[in-house]
């Protein structure tokens, strides 16, 4: 059996890393400031929450028109649900020539290259095929048999992607396929958070799904503080609370097993899939946040470390010096612990 509610349409989809839903934007502890500018809305399958504010006049509508154009842009780009898209042109095309998809997607891939191969693999942009096969596009679970799985993990391999120049990929395989969502939330934090910027303004939170980043502080110089969830299927009740930096942005980027997945006869099947062996991670680590200044970097990596487990992701962000936070379950327990690089970092704190 399948619980819908755990499960999320989303013009990125599938994919096989979700972004956590469950960080708060609530703004905590005298964060109503009348100075303050809020916009909303529904954009790639969920919401988007911004608040921010300037020293001067600004245009609010001037600003939603961008944020929204922006978006349209992004979708355009990135979307796996929209055959018209550049990424989707790009997998519907059944060669190995090289083709033509923009800096941006070039840059991404990159992105997840690094990525890639600091986790052994398990973080894979090629995963598509496998997602499918288990039926996590939709919401009727189906468990392939051993053969099945093998037969599919063929058409996986970032190795099997090259990047020819700044603008052009080429598949070495043909029936290769690229799904960008694993790291298109953080990229699209990013690319809202540069629209503000442009409007001059330097004090801001972007939220999409739970993923966002900050810039500067609120009025009064008070820092903004966000929540995370307690990351657990039946609970949405405050974990822990994050003060953010004042003089530097930050991206605060979390990956959950608890949100999405399906229970079939008392098994669970979590929609993380390890691009390895092409089965959902069975470890116990059920939630990582990353803190960096980059979302689109936060956003790969806290997919990868979820994927590789509470030992081998933690040596993963220690090597790399990420600063993450992980939360493991063990038997009806939530067990927290940092990287060194979070231990080290001064500049936020986590309570």
């Amino acid at each position: 059996m399948t619980n819908p509610t755990h499960l999320k349409t989303h013009p990125f989809m599938p994919r096989n890393y979700w972004p956590l839903l469950g960080l708060f934007l609530a703004l905590l502890s005298g964060c109503s400031e009348p100075s303050i500018q809020k916009l909303e809305g529904p954009a790639q399958g969920t919401t988007y929450h911004i608040s921010y504010w300037s020293e001067s006049a600004v245009d609010t509508q001037d600003i939603k028109v961008g944020i929204e154009n922006e978006f349209s842009i992004i979708d355009k780009l990135l979307s796996n649900y929209r055959s018209d898209s550049t990424i989707e042109t790009f997998n519907s095309l059944k060669n190995t020539d090289s083709q033509d998809v923009g800096s941006e997607i070039v840059a991404l891939v990159k992105s997840a290259q690094i990525v890639h191969q600091a986790s052994s693999g398990c973080y894979d942009l090629t995963i598509k095929p496998l997602f499918d096969l288990w039926g996590f596009r939709g919401e009727t679970l189906t468990i392939p048999d051993d053969k099945t799985i093998a037969t599919t993990l063929k058409q996986i391999g970032m190795e099997k992607l090259e990047v020819v120049d700044e603008t052009h990929l080429r598949k070495k395989q043909a029936d290769l396929k690229v799904d960008l969502s694993s790291i298109a939330q953080g990229y699209s934090v990013e690319r809202i958070s540069q629209v503000l910027e442009q409007k001059h303004i330097s004090h801001y939170l972007v939220e999409i799904g739970g993923e966002l980043k900050t810039n500067g502080t609120k009025p009064g110089l008070q820092p903004w503080r966000i929540a995370l969830e307690r990351p657990l299927p039946e609970e949405r009740v405050m974990q822990k609370v994050i003060t953010l930096p004042k003089d530097s942005p930050m991206a605060v980027m979390t990956s959950g097993t608890y949100r999405h997945y399906f229970d079939d006869h008392g098994v669970r099947y979590s929609h993380i899939l390890d691009a390895r062996n092409g089965r959902p991670v069975g470890h116990n680590l059920v939630s990582v946040s990353v803190f960096i200044s980059d979302p689109t970097a936060a956003d790969a990596w806290s997919t990868a470390l979820l994927c590789l487990g509470q030992q081998d992701g933690m040596a993963a962000a220690n090597i790399a010096k990420i600063p993450a936070l992980f939360i493991e379950l063990q038997g009806t327990e939530l067990v927290e612990s940092k990287s060194d690089a979070l231990n080290a970092l001064n500049t936020l704190t986590i309570h």
